[in-house]
């Protein structure tokens, strides 16, 4: 079994080395830009790939570390105060498409992950590096990311230019459409995507930058759940509904198929405006409604107070069919060719527990990216973001008495909000190959006073290759 499993990696592995290294050893054009349509990245002997078929590959590789900081005390599940070095991750994907009609198409995707991240992934609600699995035990053998159908039904008979990728092959589409997905996928694939702080392989790598942190999304402990999404496209405008199911434990693998019991409720609403000529820009709400076998902070609390517990115990205290809701805010504006502001602002209702993303209840970021056509590197990339996050008052409270979320646990809180700024530079080098130093300064690292700051130094490493696209 050991040897069977080992050679099903290796193949994966050859098969992904197949797609990454001819990107560094042909002549090809340079990385396209994001903003661009049809990025130009193609392998010439492969150029006469079918429209009908997509393959592609990536490799992202980030390594942190953060000197010594200041600490009074330090819990379970502190970030560790003495200085770490060099914890690195990394994630390997394999991206495959199928157009079976115009209309129709299956994706499939296989992944496979390592590594780990400063203090496991833990004492940092906005923690340093999103590529980190939050479990390390569970296996690094590769994995079926998403497997899903994706049908459109066309409403009009103009068509629309599209941009070819991974989860939609298209050239073209109808302007007013239903598109549907049903099958596995990533949650925010779909929802709370923005345009500039969405992509931990390009851009920032914060896990409150690359989504919203009050947004508790439906996953299990790699990011991925079973669901299904209906979009309306109209013009301007995209209104799009998910059900999605949801883990049976907080940050726990499996999920739990009985959806009368256990289940999210995704629905947000996308607008496209221009406040001047070639100036784009689009905003997202975003409501979401979480049914989980979830615990009560209050309940936990009281528990404890009473003598009941030794000390307080969400796990304990878990109901299933208890409910949690939360509300999103997105935006981005391009202020000029060159350069796009973003923010995010979440909240959500702060009684019952963290279940799958993290433990961030309210949120507000800011932030922008800046393209590298003014000094002569169209290629790169400047970001530079800020986030501000915070509890609701009960799962504070559960922290300063001792309990333990999945992310968080100081064993005491003095609290105050916890404020990120990351910034990165990403410099193109070569064809398929992109670096980027990284920053991020972390005030009152898990809403703790008596913690901090942390000034974490990273360095990501990003190989990618698309077969065929012209």
């Amino acid at each position: 079994m050991i040897l069977q499993k080992r050679c099903v990696k290796s193949t994966w592995l050859v098969v992904l080395a197949i797609l990454l290294l001819p990107n560094m050893l042909f002549g090809r054009q340079p990385i396209p830009r994001e903003d661009e349509d049809e990025p130009a990245i193609s392998i010439p002997s492969l150029e006469k790939i079918p429209d009908w078929l997509w393959l592609s590959g990536q490799a992202n590789f980030i390594a942190q570390m953060h000197p010594a900081f200041h600490a009074l005390y330090s819990g379970e599940h502190s970030l560790r105060p003495e200085a770490e070095r060099n914890p690195r991750s990394r994630v390997l994907t394999l991206y495959t498409g199928l157009r079976l009609t115009r209309t129709t198409e299956v994706i499939f995707h296989i992944e496979e992950t390592g590594g780990t991240g400063l203090s496991q992934a833990l004492g940092v609600a906005g923690s340093p590096n999103f590529d980190v699995v939050r479990n390390p035990s569970i296996s690094r053998d590769p994995y079926v990311a998403r497997i899903m159908l994706h049908q459109v039904i066309p409403l009009s008979a103009t068509e629309v230019a599209a941009v070819r990728g991974p989860l939609s092959l298209a050239r073209t589409v109808p302007e007013r459409r239903l598109e549907f997905r049903v099958g596995k996928l990533s949650t925010p694939d779909f929802f709370d995507v923005n345009g500039v702080g969405s992509d931990s392989q390009h851009q920032f790598i914060n896990w409150a930058v690359v989504n919203n942190g009050a947004y508790d999304y439906a996953a299990d402990t790699r990011g991925y759940t079973f669901g299904a999404l209906i979009e309306y496209y109209d013009r301007d405008w995209v209104l799009r509904f998910g059900e999605m199911l949801m883990p049976t434990v907080a940050n726990g693998i499996n999920l739990d198929w009985d959806p009368t019991r256990a289940r999210a409720e995704n629905l947000e609403f996308e607008y496209h405006y221009r406040l001047a000529p070639d100036r784009d820009g689009v905003v997202r709400t975003l409501y979401y409604v979480n049914h989980a076998n979830m615990g009560s902070y209050r309940e936990a609390i009281d528990a404890f107070q009473l003598g009941r517990d030794p000390k307080p115990d969400i796990t304990a205290h878990r109901h299933q069919r208890t409910v949690k809701y939360g509300f999103g805010l997105n935006f981005e504006q391009e202020v000029m060719e060159e350069l796009k502001v973003f923010g995010r602002a979440g909240w959500n209702e702060g009684h019952h527990e963290t279940f799958a993303y993290t433990e961030i209840d309210r949120t507000l970021a800011l932030g922008a990216d800046l393209r590298g056509d003014r000094w002569g590197r169209d290629q790169d990339k400047l970001g530079v973001a800020y986030v501000i996050n915070a509890l609701a008052q009960d799962h504070r409270r559960y922290l300063a008495a001792g309990g333990l979320g999945f992310i968080l646990g100081d064993g005491a809180l003095h609290y105050g909000t916890e404020r990120i700024l990351e910034a990165y530079y990403r410099i193109h080098l070569w064809r398929g190959i992109a670096i980027s130093p990284d920053f991020q300064w972390i005030t009152n690292p898990g809403y703790n006073r008596d913690r901090g700051p942390v000034y974490v130094f990273g360095f990501r490493l990003h190989l990618e290759e698309v077969l065929g696209r012209t």
